[in-house]
């Protein structure tokens, strides 16, 4: 898939890797967009369904919470006050999404380098309009 092998080229980490960050981002736009909304996005990104199912998941998630709160500080402190972390909609987003980049053997901080990869790569698939709906909730521009 192209968006696994851009992610991998331009950031340093392995499939799974990539596999896992893209489709906790998928996940989180999954939750927090209308179906109407969300469904423009699989029907235009290719994969979308696979990885959505390659993201850690949220049971596994609240049982590596011992390293949690750290992982919060160094999310919130990677995206900055008004960035990123803001427009996930606070902590609990950030929360979910910092876990889940921790299983898969990443720093907090990728949250943020995943972010723009996965907007271009949409944008390119699916057009302005798809971009525009992740953005809603993966861009600290949005």
């Amino acid at each position: 898939m192209e968006l696994i092998q851009q992610l991998v080229s331009s950031l340093g980490v392995n499939e799974d890797q990539a596999k896992g960050g893209a489709g906790l981002l998928f996940n989180l736009a999954k939750d927090k967009l209308g179906a109407g909304d969300f469904q423009q996005i699989t029907d235009k990104i290719p994969g979308v369904s696979a990885l959505l199912g390659a993201a850690p998941t949220e049971t596994a998630a609240a049982s590596a919470g011992g390293g949690l709160m750290g992982a919060l500080g160094g999310a919130a402190a990677a995206l900055g006050a008004g960035g990123l972390g803001d427009k996930l909609g606070g902590l609990g987003n950030l929360a979910s999404l910092a876990s889940g980049f921790s299983q898969l053997g990443l720093s907090s901080d990728m949250i943020a380098k995943f972010a723009p990869v996965v907007l271009s790569f949409a944008q390119s698939q699916g057009g302005d309009g798809i971009k525009g709906l992740l953005e809603k909730v993966l861009s600290p521009s949005a």
